[in-house]
């Protein structure tokens, strides 16, 4: 079918002013895969969100999905060119949902928001600037959409009111109707991109999740991690050196806490703030013979990094022809735009840390704040405006470090402070320094509508039911870590709760191939492996609005106040995580449609309902869906290369099956086909008895698994 734009007028008293920079020009939307359409308005910019990216969109994968028709009529979507900038509209239903537009700390649904997308640190607000402003909505009529420019882009949600609404609000009386509103009706969500031209491009549905899913699959698909990754981490203090870092090992094996991954702060490097990317002599004399000790106890390197470069390395002759105008901390700031930049770099990391051993950094840094990054009348040698760097700066870095890992085809997993569009399958997770855990677990939900992951990381808490509520959530997301950088802090901190604590890691340890199957449908089907509850059939819980209560000072238009769900989450396909937090004795959880069943004891907890919970300080609460599997390996301390019996728990009375993940758990074979399926099955007779059986594909090779042993978790 022809779709074509119809660009409508601007309002009327634009009309009469003599505009002579609008542009309305005729343009089409063009069918790019099935049920992704795009349209490019004017003359968008060479440099977008996926120009500067090595991704390969997964049309296969994408047309598997079949073809879908959009809900939202094209002539309903409107594009105006004035001034150099590019107006976009989208229309609104009553009653629709937007999500995404952004790594949101403190909402969900983002209809009623002003924003600016902007790349930084997050500063308490959600105002668009954070780590990952990324410019695509979800919208619950089942479609969405990606601005695909790297712009700080403008946009208001359902909050804007034109003269030309087909639905305009009501005009009320402040003064005599007790129903006037401060932020009356609007049925549009408009975007202002400071560009003369950009590219849309459009995704169906039919569901919110199919978006998501179409969306993450043209960006290449999600991350795959190495096994290793799955496992628990620990970030030593800033100064460690090689036997501090040891004997940190040693007192993790002595008590029997799960270790999978060494972080190595900025004490690593000669220098740090700015970087030399060298290890320093003194803390590290013999880093390739202490990583690889490392390495042999099956416990993998990660070290920290910020992007500039200090004048006291071998490198910063190298690189500074090809690097900003700017400094920041008075170091170098390399291009990673331009081939050279990347060639010196990348050549310059193997040296130091590849071809030491080293699994993968933690990228620092990249994001802001203002007076931490460079200023936009910055200029790089490239020619790309700062403001555009800025926006891809984490994108960038992402991609020339999983580059490199990809040519020796090894698997990395990692942390940075900044991504964008694009970057769903790069195997990085975002963090940063704000440390509110309720927030954190919004920013977790949120990230699933955006396409990338985010980490509760746990630092430091006051009090020991914190310190544990904080790790159960941790170990529920995709990647379980304690960062230590600062203040020493150890698993076994807070005396009174070290059993709970090492028995929620063990607990991680477990949940490995499950964990590792979710992000092989991340990977090869979109599914992100943490998501909102908003994406689950059949959950119902709508962000209710209570009125506002006028204070002259702190609320002068009594502005509606919205409360909505954004404390519970999916792991993968069949686990809802409902979190408690400090000073929390009890919780309501929202289960969806069907029954479901508690993850701990297999009793039944509810259907289609909202249940109020008490588990006590020991348990994080958790619930199964009716005929789940849930595939979980014997307590292990340390991912190793080898074959574990798998113990398969089934929930409840469906009959189901589950397709298990396996591959080698660390190069990139498995995009050649070298991977396996195995089917995991339990079928339940008229009588409500059950067997299991794990069907294993006739030639397919097995990495992981010796034996299948199921355990049915709910009586008849």
């Amino acid at each position: 079918m022809r779709r074509y734009l119809t660009l409508i007028c601007v309002l009327g008293f634009l009309s009469a002013c003599n505009h002579s920079t609008e542009k309305k020009t005729g343009v089409e939307w063009q069918e790019k895969a099935a049920g992704v359409w795009n349209i490019s308005v004017g003359t968008p910019e060479k440099v977008n969100l996926l120009s500067e990216l090595h991704i390969t969109p997964k049309l296969d994968a994408i047309r598997k999905m079949g073809d879908v028709s959009l809900p939202v009529s094209e002539e309903d979507i409107s594009f105006e060119q004035i001034d150099g900038k590019t107006y976009i509209r989208f229309p609104l239903e009553k009653g629709e949902k937007i999500f995404g537009l952004g790594l949101n700390f403190k909402t969900v649904e983002q209809r009623g928001r002003i924003m600016r997308l902007h790349v930084d640190h997050y500063g308490g607000k959600d105002d668009g600037r954070t780590h990952a402003p990324v410019p695509f909505f979800v919208s619950s009529r089942g479609y969405g959409a990606l601005i695909n420019s790297a712009r700080y882009i403008d946009v208001w949600v359902g909050t804007s009111v034109r003269k030309d609404s087909k639905n305009p609000p009501v005009v009320r009386d402040r003064n005599s109707d007790k129903n006037w509103e401060a932020q009356p009706y609007s049925d549009n969500l408009e975007f202002l991109v400071p560009s003369d031209g950009v590219e849309v491009i459009l995704f169906g549905g039919p569901t919110m999740l199919d978006v998501v899913r179409r969306f993450n699959l043209y960006n290449g698909g999600g991350t795959l991690p190495p096994r290793w990754g799955l496992g628990f981490w620990h970030r030593v203090p800033s100064l460690f050196s090689d036997k501090d870092v040891n004997d940190e090992v040693a007192e993790f094996e002595k008590r029997g806490f799960p270790l999978s991954v060494i972080g190595l702060e900025p004490g690593w490097m000669s220098r740090s703030y700015p970087c030399t990317y060298e290890w320093d002599p003194g803390r590290f004399p013999d880093p390739e013979g202490f990583v690889n000790g490392l390495n042999d106890k099956n416990i993998k390197t990660n070290v920290w990094i910020n992007p500039y470069v200090s004048p006291d390395g071998e490198l910063y002759d190298k690189i500074e022809p090809y690097t900003g105008s700017h400094t920041v901390w008075c170091g170098i700031v390399p291009d990673y735009s331009m081939p050279e930049a990347k060639k010196i770099m990348t050549e310059h990391f193997e040296k130091h840390q590849l071809d030491k051993g080293v699994s993968g950094y933690k990228m620092d840094e990249n994001d802001g704040f203002d007076s931490w990054l460079w200023p936009d009348v910055a200029t790089f040698p490239s020619g790309h405006p700062a403001e555009q760097m800025r926006q891809i700066y984490g994108s960038l870095m992402q991609d020339i470090t999983t580059q490199m890992y990809h040519k020796r085809n090894e698997r990395t997993y990692g942390l940075v402070r900044a991504g964008n569009a694009g970057t769903s399958s790069y195997p990085y997770v975002i963090y940063n320094d704000y440390y509110n855990h309720k927030d954190f677990i919004t920013a977790l939900i949120n990230s699933s509508f955006i396409g990338v992951l985010w980490t509760p990381e746990v630092r430091a808490s006051k009090t020991s039911e914190e310190w544990l509520r904080r790790m159960q959530t941790v170990c529920f997301s995709p990647l379980a870590m304690l960062n230590a950088w600062a203040d020493g802090t150890k698993p076994w901190s807070f005396s009174d709760v070290t059993d709970e604590v090492n028995e929620i890691a063990k607990l991680r340890m477990q949940l490995i191939p499950y964990l590792y199957t979710a992000f092989a449908d991340y990977a090869f089907e979109g599914i992100p492996p943490v998501r909102a509850m908003n994406l689950e059939e059949g959950y119902q819980a709508d962000a209710q609005t209570e009125k506002g209560v006028l204070d002259a000072t702190a609320n002068p238009y009594a502005m509606a106040v919205r409360k909505e769900v954004k404390d519970q989450f999916m792991v993968g396909p069949n686990l809802l995580v409902a979190p408690l937090f400090a000073g929390e004795k009890e919780r309501q959880v929202i289960l969806p449609q069907g029954k479901w069943y508690d993850f701990y004891t297999g009793e039944f907890a509810g259907e289609g309902e909202v249940i109020t919970v008490s588990p006590g300080l020991s348990k994080i609460p958790v619930y199964v869906k009716d005929g789940g599997i849930i595939p979980l390996w014997p307590v292990v301390t340390k991912v190793k290369d080898e074959k574990l019996p798998l113990e398969v728990r089934h929930y409840g009375k469906a009959a189901s099956s589950y397709n298990l993940y396996d591959d080698d758990g660390k190069s990139f074979d498995y995009e050649k086909g070298d991977f396996s399926r195995i089917v995991l099955k339990v079928d339940v007779d008229a009588d409500g008895n059950k067997t299991g059986r794990a069907v294993i594909p006739e030639g397919a090779k097995v990495w992981s698994f010796s034996d299948y042993n199921f355990r049915f978790m709910t009586v008849k």
